[in-house]
């Protein structure tokens, strides 16, 4: 549940909340597909294929996708499901799959489809859901050997039980994982509505909990913000596999010409680093998603201690008598009625919040600074402390933040690290704790940055102070300098 704080003074108000809107598809960077971690590498042992892997790396080889003759890579079941397993030695950005547009599945794959008069006008992501749907539904579907292969249900958190969830109470990922759902649902009771119900003869019986897994495969094996392609799921391309220990910044694939005498589109994969036969071909999924985003989206987190983040969103509040002026400094400043913080555990806090906050909360005698005289120069002014007063309420504003958002959780963080030294601990539970573990860690730090930021408050330089030095009239000791005439 999203708690809200409401900072106030004698002349303004602003609201705190502690998680912001969920955006279900959408990234800063491309988002990557499946929902798996760490590097396998397979003894002859163990098994590694199995009759639905066998019959889709068939259709994939009679399909012209790959070459059955000496393939670079092979898909095969590893600890975290399905992978890609490299057939020799790869060198670093070898390309190792190239899949031509026509085995893709995407928007245009559903408009050129049975059910594509009827999808005109929906998400992108909508529109596929249903394709996926229909298409698993019929026995003679040409995409079967791939839809055999795809997972009935993900550790994402988005399929949890209500028990399971009940171990995130108190995150921002449990909030977000409700809205994800509650956003599912609202998307499936419209298009039920408009589509579904009208045209019974073409779709087949789907209930929320269907779309709510084709929203889930969507998620975490689409990939999107390509060249040209918002929204595709690449057969064979998608068994791609995460590992952490990669931190190249540099995409591992990408939309590129078939040739010189060709038109066609292929979606290239590299290998971002050196792989032995037998290994898993592994990317690096996005450096940018924290851990509850990647629980949401893949259904893992990772131990990097900068992978842990928590959102702080303020707010000026419409009922503030100086809105408008507020609002319109914020704007100028590339901020606006709503701005999103993200804290990293361990990084020091984020670019323009303070500046933010000492405008939220300029009240009083302050609120001369919002004239338009000074408005080109106020966030100059704001980076700054401005007064005793403003400085003092920001701190306690966000101090009782952390404390209710604290008081929130049912363990601790001693408890929760105690839990994690268990062994063959519960992967939904593990990943529960560490995500919650991570969101307190980042609340105590910020309590103890604006608790420290207290106990300075007596010797800060506040804006009448720099003033008056800027015209002389303070000496070097803080003492005011009274001029008189000769």
């Amino acid at each position: 549940m999203t708690t809200i704080f409401f900072l106030s003074s004698s002349s303004s108000s602003s609201i705190f909340t502690t998680s912001k809107p969920l955006k279900p598809f959408s990234s800063k960077k491309p988002k990557k597909p499946t929902l798996h971690l760490t590097k396998s590498i397979l003894s002859s042992t163990t098994e590694t294929s199995s009759p639905a892997l066998q019959t889709f790396w068939q259709w994939v080889c009679d399909k012209g996708v790959i070459s059955n003759k000496s393939p670079s890579i092979k898909p095969g079941i590893v600890p975290q499901g399905l992978g890609l397993i490299a057939q020799r030695n790869i060198s670093r950005n070898e390309v190792v799959l190239e899949v031509p547009k026509k085995f893709w599945i995407n928007y245009d794959t559903v408009v050129a489809s049975e059910i594509g008069k009827f999808c005109g006008g929906l998400k992108p992501w909508v529109a596929i859901a249903l394709f996926l749907l229909r298409e698993k539904s019929r026995k003679d579907s040409p995409w079967r050997s791939y839809l055999d292969i795809l997972p009935i249900t993900t550790n994402s958190t988005i399929h949890w039980s209500e028990e399971e969830l009940s171990e995130l109470q108190g995150t921002q990922l449990l909030s977000t994982t409700i809205g994800a759902k509650d956003y599912v649902q609202s998307e499936f009771l419209k298009v039920e509505e408009e589509i579904i119900l009208p045209n019974k003869h073409m779709f087949p019986s789907i209930t929320v909990d269907d779309f709510l897994w084709a929203f889930g495969v969507l998620r975490s094996r689409a990939f999107s913000r390509l060249r040209g392609e918002n929204f595709v799921l690449i057969p064979l391309a998608d068994l791609i596999n995460h590992d952490p220990s990669i931190t190249t910044q540099d995409s591992s694939y990408e939309i590129k010409g078939g040739g010189l005498f060709s038109r066609e589109l292929l979606f290239s994969l590299r290998a971002p680093v050196s792989v032995k036969a037998g290994e898993q071909v592994l990317i690096q999924y996005d450096l940018q998603k924290s851990n509850a985003e990647l629980a949401l989206d893949y259904g893992f987190a990772e131990l990097k201690p900068d992978r842990n983040t928590y959102t702080l969103t303020l707010q000026i509040s419409e009922s503030d008598p100086f809105f408008q002026d507020k609002l319109d400094i914020a704007e100028s400043n590339g901020l606006g009625e709503i701005a999103y913080f993200d804290f990293i555990l361990g990084n020091s806090l984020p670019p323009a919040m303070l500046p933010y906050l000492r405008l939220v909360a300029l009240g009083g005698t302050d609120a001369f600074l919002l004239e338009s005289i000074f408005r080109n120069s106020i966030w100059d002014f704001l980076e700054l402390p401005v007064s005793r007063a403003n400085e003092e309420l920001i701190c306690q504003a966000i101090r009782d933040t952390c404390r209710t958002a604290l008081s929130g959780f049912g363990t601790t963080i001693e408890e929760d690290e105690k839990l994690l030294e268990r062994e063959n601990l519960d992967p939904r539970l593990e990943l529960a704790v560490r995500v919650r573990a991570g969101e307190k860690k980042i609340l105590e730090q910020i309590d103890g940055i604006f608790k420290d930021r207290e106990l300075e408050l007596d010797v800060l330089e506040y804006y009448q102070e720099r003033r008056l030095k800027d015209l002389g009239l303070v000496g070097e000791q803080g003492d005011i300098i009274f001029w008189e005439p000769k």
